[in-house]
């Protein structure tokens, strides 16, 4: 799986924790920016990680920001994501589960290493139970067109 992730500088620090874990599960991916702590827009990192994903060249993408609230606005205007800002194991395992979210952002300022890993490997592992919750994807989608 091929995953694309970035964050703005109030994610920065969580990322590159991310990332060493990404390559320590074996899992390929493609940094997006930012690449250093000074003052940027979020707009300027998520909305080209959101559309690397929507086009296929990337199965997911993870975005942290100081809370993951903007940078999950930005992936959800984009045509084909479904970002969700988890900040606990169990919304992680419920948006595969049930919103086959492609996008995770998370909230550097807001939640730990620790717990930001395991809510990674989670959203990672867990696969999209389809049945009833297909037919809401399928709703969701139809807004898109």
């Amino acid at each position: 799986m091929k995953i694309a992730i970035a964050s703005d500088h109030g994610g920065f620090a969580l990322k590159q924790q991310i990332m060493d874990y990404l390559a320590e599960l074996g899992y390929e991916y493609k940094d997006f920016g930012c690449f250093n702590e000074e003052s940027m827009d979020y707009p300027d990192i998520a909305f080209p990680t959101a559309q690397a994903v929507a086009s296929g060249k990337f199965e997911r993408g993870i975005l942290i920001c100081g809370t993951g609230i903007g940078v999950s606005i930005c992936a959800n205007k984009v045509h084909g994501i479904r970002c969700a800002l988890c900040g606990d194991i169990l919304s992680a395992q419920l948006t595969r589960q049930h919103n086959d979210s492609n996008m995770l952002a998370m909230g550097g300022r807001i939640i730990g290493s620790e717990t930001a890993k395991a809510i990674t490997r989670t959203w990672l592992e867990t696969e999209f139970s389809g049945g009833r919750h297909q037919r809401r994807i399928d709703k969701i989608s139809a807004l898109d067109r």
